[in-house]
């Protein structure tokens, strides 16, 4: 069934980064919230920096390249590149000064009150404090310095991305005395903050308890005329540098695209400058090389900034000792009740389907999944996709384990995986060394599903147990991200597995699938049936009802099929923590649409998708948004979750989630987020009820759940 045209208009559709930006405004607002312990609210504003460096290395960058190239079609939004720019531009300075804001006027303050200090201007030392740092200069960062002067035999050097530089303006000594210098007299120089020192250098305390620092481009600037000895240094000022990031690789032509990946990370320390970060104060020759020397053609990619450049450095406060008053408690990941650490995990698994709620459940259990297959004597072969693993992945020792031992392993290492290119072409190379197959992925597409096959044979014959789910098999970020998965030895899914490896390694598309939906052939068309459906449903005078949670959605024809659910009578709820390019609110369209975001302690990470299905309800999960790009670019698995038990846990987290009356965002009709009015509600944090549940370890789900209605008989509020 064709959705109808009137659906696709542009005013029906937010712009993908001007609404990226506002996730990133609900982010900062965590730095706001005066009932959140300090050190996590510098946490988040450091969150906010990093995510906005990324933001621009890539989808600013990439907006540019449009420009460049004279691309002049609209987004869904009907916005060209340069519109996006410009909107961008003022966005973006919004929500920095903002955060300089907070920073200065609310957090700085709050920091000087607990004891915590940082100098961010050398003017500020005491009498000791200088002696100290004068002292830590000569001993330790003096050493690493390399000054670079600027002249007619000495050109401007290649700045890395992301990488604190200090400029300064100088006149030779002699120079120095005359009345009035001639204009070509001031000469420059720049060096780099080194990024093997602490960015965060202790310093004595002016009272006994404090804990006080100085800032390392601060050290520098403080004894900078020792770097230039034959000068005077008239002034010097930090400044940062952004370039683009997107990686160009045309997989068509690279004959080897290790290599050619290889060759691209290079590239990417000296792609165009995107974003210029200065301090607000910087002296105007200064400002005017830089532009120069940078080759920045506009004043819109240049950011005057009111405090310390680049707040990632907050992170390193966040993990102080002695300050757990000032953080939430840590939170231990609790045990899956159906498996038993140390017990053959094959055993549970063929007990029945297991769900894994992560943080709020341990990794462990997939962990050990690999672990325990890699020395099983009766396993024969596993087969695993990695997007992201962490440094010292326990995960890949346990298939170079595995394939020593003799076990047939193969894996699919996803070079492309954005920014940690470097990491997975480590992972690869060992991975081959210690004998495992190594798959680079499908030529055009990036692999991003999450799945993992073991095969072991049994005295009934073989048997395959199978690990899928909605985040990345990394044992670091699965203590901070919230995600899905589930354990099966289902025949079905096991057919299915198999058939996704052949089809990564073999390029052989099967036929049909039994259970497994696998984009970028497959699922588009499953996810606009689902909404279709219930759709029909509500037009047959049915009850229709769709609850949808993501990371993002930006897909216009996704958008377009939910408006005219909800134009049918369709209610629909969704949970997405980022990019929303849907509109809520508007007029016989999505008048039954309710979106909310949740930023809390944990990344929500997880995606799940919910549909009534006339009473026979639905409930899948997987690693798609309802993105272009995982639609039609990715390689995705979405599975069912048929297991009532199992599928009733799941509605029950969409339940909370819908109920969170705390870190929930709610959008409005004019595109607005709002936080919840609590006042004379009970307060819902969905993320703590989540750790409660695991800590008190329920019983078995369809004994609690068995006489309540997930579907509201309201929308909830």
């Amino acid at each position: 069934m064709e959705i109808a045209k009137e659906y696709f208009s542009p005013e029906y559709f937010e712009n993908r980064e001007l609404s990226w930006i506002k996730f990133d405004e609900r982010v900062l607002n965590e730095a706001r919230d005066k009932s959140i312990p300090l050190l996590e609210r510098l946490k988040f504003v450091s969150i906010t920096s990093s995510n906005l460096d990324e933001f621009f290395m890539v989808r600013v960058a990439s907006l540019k390249d449009m420009v460049h190239a004279g691309y002049k079609k609209r987004d869904i939004a009907g916005m060209t590149a340069q519109e996006q720019l410009d909107a961008i531009n003022t966005a973006t300075r919004e929500l920095v000064e903002t955060q300089y804001t907070t920073y200065n006027r609310s957090l700085v303050p709050l920091m000087k009150a607990n004891g915590i200090i940082v100098i961010d201007e050398f003017e500020k030392l005491n009498e000791e404090q200088a002696a100290y740092v004068d002292k830590y200069f000569e001993e330790d960062v003096y050493p690493v310095l390399t000054p670079m002067a600027v002249d007619a035999s000495r050109p401007f050097p290649l700045i890395r991305n992301k990488t604190l530089n200090i400029v300064a303006l100088l006149v030779k000594k002699e120079e120095a005395g005359k009345k009035k210098m001639a204009k070509g007299d001031a000469e420059f120089a720049t060096v780099q903050v080194p990024s093997v020192l602490p960015r965060l250098v202790p310093i004595p305390s002016e009272k006994e308890g404090d804990a006080t620092f100085i800032l390392l481009e601060q050290v520098i600037e403080r004894n900078i005329s020792k770097l230039f000895l034959n000068y005077n240094v008239i002034c010097a000022y930090p400044y940062r540098i952004m370039r683009n990031a997107d990686l160009s690789i045309d997989e068509d032509e690279a004959s080897d695209l290790l290599k050619e990946i290889q060759k691209q990370l290079k590239m990417r320390q000296w792609g165009e400058v995107i974003r210029l970060e200065v301090e607000g104060k910087i002296n105007k020759k200064l400002l005017n090389f830089l532009k120069e020397e940078l080759h920045i053609a506009s004043d819109d990619d240049i950011y005057k900034i009111n405090g310390p450049i680049d707040f990632t450095f907050l992170m390193k406060l966040y993990g102080m000792k002695d300050k757990d008053a000032l953080r939430y408690a840590p939170y231990t990941p609790q045990k899956v009740p159906q498996i038993t650490p140390g017990e053959n995990i094959f055993d549970a698994i063929r007990e029945g389907d297991i769900l894994l709620h992560h943080p709020y459940q341990t990794f462990d259990p997939v962990v050990d999944f690999i672990r325990q297959a890699s020395v099983d004597p009766d396993v024969l072969a596993i087969k695993q996709t990695l997007y992201r693993v962490s440094g010292n992945s326990p995960i890949i020792a346990s298939l170079a384990q595995a394939a020593e031992n003799g076990k047939q392993v193969s894996v699919l290492v996803e070079l492309k995986a954005r920014f940690d290119e470097e990491n997975n072409i480590v992972w690869a190379k060992m991975l081959e060394k210690a004998g495992c197959h190594v798959i680079y992925g499908l030529v055009g597409l990036k692999t991003h599903s999450k799945i993992a096959l073991v095969v072991r044979r049994e005295e009934d014959g073989i048997r395959r147990y199978v690990h899928l789910g909605t985040g990345n098999y990394n044992d670091s970020t699965a203590k901070l991200y919230t995600d899905c998965g589930m354990f099966t030895c289902s025949e079905a899914i096991g057919e299915d597995a198999t058939a996704v490896f052949n089809m990564l390694s073999g390029y052989s598309e099967p036929l049909s699938w039994n259970k497994l939906v696998v984009a970028p052939i497959w699922l588009r068309k499953r996810f606009i049936k689902l909404i279709q459906r219930e759709t029909k449903n509500a037009r047959a005078g049915k009850k229709g009802r769709i609850v949808a949670k993501m990371n993002s959605l930006c897909d216009q024809e996704i958008i377009a099929a939910l408006y005219e659910a909800s134009a049918a009578g369709v209610s629909i709820d969704l949970v997405v923590r980022g990019i929303c390019c849907l509109r809520v609110g508007i007029s016989k369209i999505s008048e039954n649409i309710r979106v909310r975001s949740i930023v809390g302690n944990f990344l929500e990470h997880s995606r799940i998708f919910y549909f009534y299905n006339d009473g026979q309800e639905e409930v899948y999960m997987g690693s798609a948004d309802w993105m272009p790009r995982n639609l039609d670019r990715r390689v995705e698995i979405i599975f069912p979750v048929e297991n009532e038990n199992l599928k009733k846990k799941v509605m029950h987290i969409l339940e909370v989630e819908l109920a969170d009356n705390t870190k929930a965002n709610v959008l409005n009709e004019n595109g607005v987020y709002e936080k919840i009015d609590k006042r004379g509600k009970e307060l819902i944090n969905s993320q703590e009820q989540f750790c409660k549940e695991a800590v008190a370890e329920v019983p078995k789900i369809s004994q609690v759940y068995q006489d309540r209605v997930f579907i509201p008989a309201e929308p909830i509020e």
